[in-house]
Order: C-alpha cells, then sequence, then structure tokens
C-alpha cells in the first residue's frame, strides 16, 4: 500500500484482504464453537471416568485391607502379581479440526502366575482390584491429554480470532477508508481544475 499515489488497483487489493481476513475470522469463530462443545463432551467423560476411577480406588483399598487381614502384609507381599508383560496400552486416535485426540485402554494379560503362597479368594480380588484401578487410571489419562490439547488449541483459535477482529481487521478498514478520501479529494480537486480550463 502506498500513501503517496493511492490508486484503485490498491483499494481492491486491500478489500480483497479484507474479505479474506473475514472469512478467516468467521472461520477461527466457528473452530472456537466447535472446540467448546469438544472441551465440554470430554468434560463430561472426565467427570464419569473419574468416579469411576474414585469406585476402583475405593474397591482395591477395601481388596487390599481384605487379602492383608487373610494374608498379613509380608505374605501378601511375596503374592505373586497378574504377568504385566503381555499387558498393553491401546490407543485409538481421532482429529478435531487439527486436535489430535486418543482415547486409551489398558489390556492386561487375563493369565495369573501360580501362588508361591497359600492361594486365597481375597488376594485374588486384590489383584483383580489393581487391575481395573490402572485400566481406570489409564482411560481416565487418555481424557485428560485430550483436555489439555482441546484446551491449548481453544485459546490459541480465540487470540487469533481476537487479534483479526480486534487489530487486523479495524487497521485494514481505516487503511481502505484513507485511500478511498484521498481518491475522492483527488478526484474533486481534477474536477476544478477542469471546471478552471473550460
Amino acid at each position: 500500500m502506498s500513501e503517496a499515489s493511492p490508486t484503485r488497483a490498491v483499494v481492491l487489493e486491500l478489500k480483497d484482504e479484507q474479505r479474506a481476513m473475514h472469512e478467516g475470522y468467521v472461520f477461527l469463530d466457528e473452530k472456537c464453537l466447535l472446540l467448546a462443545g469438544e472441551i465440554l463432551r470430554e468434560l463430561a467423560r472426565y467427570a464419569k471416568l473419574d468416579r469411576i476411577l474414585l469406585d476402583a480406588h475405593q474397591a482395591a483399598t477395601q481388596a487390599l485391607q481384605a487379602a492383608i487381614a487373610r494374608h498379613g502384609l509380608e505374605d501378601l507381599q511375596v503374592y505373586p502379581p497378574l504377568d504385566q508383560t503381555a499387558a498393553t496400552l491401546a490407543r485409538e486416535a481421532r482429529s478435531l479440526m487439527g486436535v489430535r485426540l486418543q482415547d486409551a485402554t489398558w489390556r492386561s494379560a487375563d493369565e495369573a502366575p501360580r501362588p508361591s503362597v497359600q492361594p486365597s479368594p481375597e488376594a485374588e480380588a486384590c489383584r483383580r482390584a489393581f487391575v481395573a484401578l490402572i485400566a481406570a487410571a489409564a482411560r481416565l489419562a487418555g481424557v485428560t491429554g485430550n483436555l489439555e490439547r482441546l484446551s491449548f488449541e481453544y485459546r490459541r483459535s480465540v487470540r487469533r480470532a481476537r487479534a483479526l477482529q480486534d487489530v487486523l481487521l479495524p487497521e485494514l478498514d481505516q487503511a481502505v477508508y484513507r485511500i478511498e478520501t484521498r481518491l475522492e479529494e483527488l478526484e474533486q480537486e481534477d474536477a476544478i481544475s477542469m471546471r478552471r480550463r473550460t
């Protein structure tokens, strides 16, 4: 943009840029709405999974107390855990507006090793309760990561939309107004000079 020689071509270029910026602002605004909706859905999932985790924690605590009451702490410490070498953390990835989301699922081995101490239903229940606790924690961790990524992208999109709306678009509006005003002044000067010549 040249302030010294404003032309209609410059005005047309600025108006094209203005339209593109406005479309960008509308896109960012819609993106913010979609991200906010997904954040609300993930928050609902988080609340549900958090309750499941708390219940699993309480069940694991009660199972541990029952197993300690049956075996004593020393015998329970040598009670073998599930073989977790075959356990996996499965992640299913998806995307929303360029934000990578994932669901995590803990899959443990179903086979329990033969205990070297006296097996009991309390010890087995304790083992299963802690595996369920790990599985609940894995699912909650996936949702927590999703919320972090969504929150970051939402804040970034809001900042960009505000920059377009509050800074760049008003500056462009003023530039177009100044050039159009200057062009009108030049046309009036030309019209006056033409009248004087005739």
